[in-house]
């Protein structure tokens, strides 16, 4: 497990910039979080980084967005999901095919629906005296992440905790 510290929304959307530049198509993030945690932000700063222009916002009641850029973002929003199957009916793994790379925000809710192949990153109010302090904790599940540990582990370096 990696776990860093951001001090800022900008210091969370530049780590997602990080991992956006190692991710490929067909891949998952998945993000887990308490409200506020900063999951939507991070979601953001991917996007940015995959040279999406418009603006990023909770697909928390249409569930799903797509943002073309340099790979298509596939932002979900698990939340108000009730089970499994209804991550089967978004369509997610069709949308996959077409080259995009998805984000799950409320990840946690739907991982067992989801290929047994993402990075998670665990998203936490930070303990100091700034609203703005994150703990982001970043595990491997499957192959590709694990591949690309080390890849991981560079680019995040600068906000080690």
């Amino acid at each position: 497990m990696i776990s860093i510290v951001t001090k800022s929304a900008d210091d969370t959307k530049a780590v997602a910039a990080s991992v956006a530049a190692l991710a490929g198509p067909g891949e998952v993030i998945l993000l887990s979080g308490d409200l506020g945690a900063g999951k939507t932000t991070f979601a953001q700063g991917f996007g940015q980084a995959l040279g999406i222009s418009e603006p990023i916002v909770s697909p928390t009641f249409t569930l799903v967005r797509t943002y073309p850029g340099r790979l298509n973002l596939v932002h979900c929003d698990a939340y108000r999901l009730d089970g499994v199957a209804e991550v089967e009916d978004l369509g997610l793994s069709e949308l996959l095919e077409d080259g995009g790379v998805a984000v799950v925000e409320w990840g946690e809710v739907v991982a067992a629906a989801l290929p047994a192949d993402f990075l998670e990153v665990r998203m936490e109010a930070g303990s100091g005296d700034d609203d703005d302090d994150r703990i982001l904790a970043f595990r491997a599940v499957g192959p590709t992440w694990s591949a690309r540990w080390l890849q991981l582990e560079l680019a995040l370096g600068r906000w080690s905790a």
